[in-house]
């Protein structure tokens, strides 16, 4: 709202500064008239000409209190307008100053209910019964969609909800008919036998139930997965986030914190962050983040994948890194495109590893990286170095048709393999000579 500003007022200067010397000046005149006038010994020539001086004089004094009349009438008309100035002036302030209590009296009855939510949600959070913990997600969820300066707050409890310690319940035996209807038969016959003898059978005993309501946490636990998939999916493309505007649901700038945590069939597929910090967390069931950015860090060190780990077409923008990570299947990152460093140091691949298309724009790391099953990085791109030092391969490294953009980089291939420079100044892998035969194009 624009405030209109009054002009700088100064102090009027007195009018007795200009009123005595006119009232001295008319009285001289009017006592010099009565002077002429009471003069004696006159001609009539000269009475006459005195005559018309006197009136001509009376004229100009009439003149100047003319003048006199209309400089204070101006000067009323001054005062008086600046007089309204100011007090419009003040009236805008004033309203000014009563909208912005009002909006401060708003916006403070607002944070205080904000808290006051914020808090019961965060209490029911830790009550014993999963419904209850359920119903505080929820209401966290929706204060985060209304709240959006509060998102990254909320984001924050549900991943320190996650990373408090849990053992996912064991999962349930597969039914065997056969072997159930066995134990019936011999229930039947324990219970006939006991029915002749006259004894009586102990009580069978309860179905063991899960210590810590371990099937209620896990719904639980699924719903705030679910709640942190919602809120970070974003499918717009790269080159049309500017343009298109997001999803009313997508979560803008949120960072992860789930180190430690214990994920089951975790989902951050088009999913957009800017920080995530995944080191050794727990992966069960399949891990998905295919067609995931990670605008900063993006750090699963020491993370145990226990099923497949899916991160075909991610695009990591700084750090990626899965040093010492172990993939107990498949580990897909397939046209994945590392614009920073991609550390893989020390890493296990128990399954096969897939890193087909795969663009490298940093040089990265495999250093005493294991593959127990193929490595494919058929048609990858490596900008710079890249460093396999040490890293071990079970079965067959697969480099087919991959491309290396600067030959004369300190690379490090593994055995097997060694680099050409092709005519137009790039580098291509193939196979070294063996004793079964001459070298291969990879």
């Amino acid at each position: 709202m624009e405030v209109v500003v009054p002009p700088q007022l100064r102090t009027p200067r007195p009018a007795a500064w200009w009123i005595v010397p006119v009232t001295l000046l008319v009285g001289s005149v009017v006592g010099g008239l009565a002077w002429l006038l009471l003069a004696a010994g006159w001609s009539v020539a000269e009475a006459t000409a005195r005559q018309g001086a006197i009136q001509t004089a009376l004229a100009a004094g009439a003149g100047v209190g003319a003048a006199v009349t209309l400089m204070l009438a101006f000067r009323r008309q001054r005062h008086q307008e600046h007089a309204a100035h100011v007090t419009a002036y003040l009236a805008e302030r004033n309203a000014a100053l009563a909208e912005q209590v009002a909006d401060n009296t708003k916006h403070d009855a607002t944070e205080r209910r904000v808290t006051d939510l914020y808090t019961k949600a965060a209490e029911q959070l830790g009550h014993d019964k999963a419904a209850v913990r359920l119903a505080g997600l929820y209401a966290l969820e929706r204060l985060a969609q209304d709240n959006p300066g509060h998102r990254q707050t909320i984001v924050n409890v549900i991943c320190a909800y996650l990373r408090m310690p849990y053992t996912p319940p064991e999962p349930a035996p597969a039914p065997d008919p056969g072997r159930d209807r066995k134990e019936a038969l011999r229930a039947a016959r324990r219970r006939y036998q006991a029915a002749r003898t006259g004894l009586t059978l102990p009580a069978e005993p309860a179905l063991r139930q899960e210590s810590g309501d371990r099937e209620g946490e896990l719904q639980v636990r699924l719903t705030a997965q679910r709640i942190l998939r919602l809120h970070l999916y974003d499918d717009r493309p790269a080159d049309q986030r500017s343009i298109f505007p997001a999803a009313p649901a997508f979560w803008e700038g949120m960072s992860l914190d789930l180190t430690g945590a214990t994920l089951i069939d975790f989902r951050l597929f088009c999913g957009h962050v800017t920080d995530a910090v995944f080191d050794k967390a727990t992966f069960h069931g399949t891990a998905r983040f295919d067609k995931a950015t990670f605008q900063w860090r993006a750090q699963f060190a020491e993370a145990t994948f226990h099923r497949t780990a899916l991160f075909n077409e991610a695009t990591f923008h700084r750090t990626a890194w899965f040093a010492e990570a172990t993939f107990q299947e498949e580990a897909w990152f397939a046209e994945a495109t590392f614009h920073g460093t991609a550390r893989f140091d020390k890493a296990t691949f128990t399954k096969t590893a897939r890193f087909d298309e795969a663009t490298f724009q940093w040089p990265p790391r495999f250093d005493e990286a294991t593959f127990q099953e193929e490595a494919w990085f058929d048609k990858a791109t490596f900008t710079k170095t890249a460093q396999f030092t040490g890293a071990t391969f079970h079965e067959a490294a697969r480099f087919g048709g991959a491309a290396v953009v600067d030959p004369a980089a300190d690379h490090v291939w593994p055995d097997g393999w060694r680099l050409e420079t092709t005519p137009e100044g790039t580098g291509r892998l193939i196979r070294e000579e063996t004793d079964s035969g001459p070298a291969q194009d990879a």
